[in-house]
């Protein structure tokens, strides 16, 4: 039996340092979104397969489509194994043009809810399973010997996680709720379990809303997340815009599921005042007047609103057509911005002093967009996922804002730009290069996971632009840009157009709760795959993005401009915690010694990396160690570049890899191992 490790989540914010939303599941557990069988082959190069792309549903018939899946629900279960204790949930449907439907469901043990069990099933429109996207790898398998009889007290898990919720500022001496008893599965192995949730306010202001899971045999705590995410308008930020607004002169949008704007006046819960005048201009563009604020936060919920409607067919939040609302001026010069599942709403600070709020165009769409993610995939905000959840915000926060075409605050690949959060004109985050912000990381590496969910996300902001523009230097819109990749070799971009495509349709289709970097890849493949071929130029460029970051490997392996490459595609077999094995490679013809950046290319297929102990062996014998053993590194397979100072090695001789599974219950294999100097 493995225990996943838990990872303190930091949230001090949520545009800025911590915040989003799930409904059940945590980044533990494996995810998998396997292609159909009928993935279609190459065709027209940057013309979609329009039968692949997302169909726009009314609310009417999204929600009959719900009543259809819920109506088969028990078919279903049946069909993918479920035993008799076991029950699904609808959570949301996608259909595609082509009658192709994706269902999302969570799961249920005895009445429980199972978290980390949520999956997407793909349909053909004759109702053939095509693929099944899982949050753990044991999510198609029955539920068994699962004890539902809890043998610590509920007031033992409430303890446990109100002393949680004080050691981040907040002052609550209860839980919210009485703690619920769950099915604990995204460490893998189920097993019962308490959630309890804690409110009140984090140390910056923020919203709390922390979740705790305690083991209910021990009394042990398993895992906690944090579950906050972030007329005429005369803007601070994008000019003088038009706003949807009702004929008694107030911010209710009623061309946009009555979406409402609220004025906090400075106070932290509840809704405040909905805007509202005499006549239907709104602000002067000053932070000092109150509607200014009202009128940017209104006009970004209004953009995001129509763009997701537009371009992806998605009418609302959750797509029933029910608008959201957005609260601003909350608390004393509160320097940021969050999404809060609970009230379904977005959340403005007014900055340092009051005086700068946090309601551009970007952050707007950034906010609105956890939302969606809150209601598609449900990413927990914690590890790998919750990078992938911060980086679709970013991604969707510069589509918006393209989306947009306003003079006054243009597209381009920077967050939070108009803010000036930093105090000296630079924006909060780059997505050409992330690593320009002072932490956040350029691309993938095997403890990402571990580190603040706004700087885990650079690797995905990085895979989206690549994928959108492609590497080296370029101007767009007046902004200078300069992208690198991780292997140093280049990448040709497909247009964003298509880059936000893919993101989305994997994000509602592919992505589940558990969703790390390599199952992100996967699943982007896959739609890939579904909208322009595998044998695409879009489909290599997508992949060719993700090895550029770090995450799997390029089609054909790529060329390294004045790099010399040798290679072994002899599959060897990794016996389930057995002694180690090795793949050899022997390196002739190059002169001198190794460089100190010698590229390790590793293309491993196995149940459960975390298992794997990966070293490169020099001719002499001195080992590198590549990758350790961690139970917390619960992703399927190793496909990815390392790189390893090996300057006082000789080049010439037998370099090997050698890979041990030091856990058991699970196998695989080395397919390919590369060195290029």
């Amino acid at each position: 039996m493995r225990s996943t490790l838990s990872r303190r989540t930091t949230a001090t914010g949520a545009l800025i340092a911590a915040a989003a939303l799930l409904a059940v599941g945590v980044q533990t557990g494996t995810a998998t979104a396997t292609p159909g069988a009928g993935t279609k082959t190459a065709r027209t190069a940057s013309q979609a397969d329009r039968g692949a792309l997302p169909k726009q549903l009314s609310p009417s018939q999204r929600a009959e489509l719900i009543r259809e899946a819920t109506a088969n629900r028990a078919a279903t279960a049946k069909e993918l194994g479920l035993g008799s204790q076991e029950k699904l949930v609808v959570r949301d449907v996608v259909q595609d043009n082509d009658g192709t439907t994706h269902t999302r469901y969570e799961r249920t043990f005895s009445g429980l809810p199972v978290l980390g069990g949520d999956l997407v099933v793909q349909e053909s429109k004759a109702g053939t399973t095509e693929s099944v996207s899982k949050a753990s790898k044991a999510t198609a398998a029955q539920l068994k010997a699962v004890d539902t009889t809890a043998d610590v007290a509920p007031a033992t898990a409430e303890k446990q996680a109100v002393g949680l919720a004080k050691a981040a500022g907040s002052s609550k001496a209860a839980a919210d709720k009485a703690p619920r008893k769950v099915v604990w599965m995204a460490s893998g192995t189920p097993q019962l379990a308490y959630e309890t949730v804690v409110g009140g306010l984090q140390e910056d202001g923020t919203p709390n809303a922390l979740h705790v899971i305690t083991d209910a045999t021990s009394g042990a705590k398993l895992y906690e997340w944090q579950a906050i995410e972030n007329g005429v308008g005369n803007t601070e930020y994008s000019g003088q815009v038009t706003l949807g607004t009702s004929g008694t002169y107030n911010l209710t949008d009623t061309t946009r599921g009555n979406h409402k704007t609220y004025n906090l006046n400075h106070g932290t819960s509840g809704t405040g005042t909905l805007f509202s005048g005499t006549d239907d201009v709104w602000g002067n563009g000053l932070a000092s007047n109150a509607e200014t604020a009202a009128a940017d936060a209104h006009y970004g919920a209004a953009e995001t609103w129509d763009y997701y409607k537009n371009v992806h067919g998605r009418t609302g939040i959750k797509g029933d057509g029910v608008g959201a609302y957005s609260r601003v001026h909350y608390g004393n010069s509160y320097v940021n911005a969050f999404w809060d599942d609970s009230c379904f709403c977005m959340t403005y600070g007014d900055g340092s002093g009051n005086a700068s709020p946090l309601t551009s165009l970007d952050v707007a769409a950034h906010e609105m967009s956890h939302g969606v993610t809150s209601n598609t995939a449900g990413l927990v905000y914690s590890g790998e996922s919750g990078g992938l959840n911060e980086a679709t915000s970013d991604i969707f926060a510069t589509a918006v804002e393209f989306y947009a075409n306003n003079s006054t605050d243009v597209g381009d690949y920077l967050i939070g730009e108009k803010i000036d959060i930093n105090g000296d004109g630079t924006p909060l985050r780059y997505q050409d290069k992330p690593s320009r912000d002072g932490a956040s990381k350029d691309a993938w590496y095997s403890g990402i996971g571990n580190i603040d969910v706004h700087y885990s996300s650079g690797p995905a902001n990085h895979f989206f632009y690549l994928l959108s523009e492609g590497s080296g230097a370029k101007v767009i819109n007046g902004v200078s840009y300069d992208s690198p990749t991780s292997d140093g070799l280049p990448v040709t971009g497909i247009g964003r157009a298509k880059a936000e495509q893919i993101w989305f349709k994997a994000l509602s289709t592919k992505f589940t709760s558990t969703t790390n970097y390599a199952a992100a890849r996967t699943g982007t493949l896959a739609v890939a795959g579904e909208l322009y071929g595998t044998t695409s130029a879009e489909y290599k460029s997508v992949a060719d993005a993700w090895a550029a970051i770090n995450v799997g490997t390029r089609p054909g392996g790529g060329t390294d401009p004045g790099g010399k490459v040798f290679e072994s595609a002899t599959s060897v077999s990794i016996p389930d915690a057995g002694s180690a094995v090795t793949s050899s490679v022997a390196v002739t013809g190059v002169t001198g010694n190794a460089p100190s950046t010698l590229k390790v290319g590793v293309d491993i297929t196995h149940t459960w990396r975390g298992d794997l102990v990966i070293d490169l062996v020099a001719p002499d014998g001195t080992a590198y160690r590549l990758k350790n053993s961690s139970s917390s590194d619960s992703a399927d397979n190793v496909q990815t570049t390392y790189t390893v100072n090996a300057s006082s090695e000789v080049a010439n001789g037998t370099w090997k890899l050698k890979v041990q599974d030091v856990y058991s219950g699970d196998t695989g294999k080395i397919n390919n191992f590369k060195l290029t100097f």
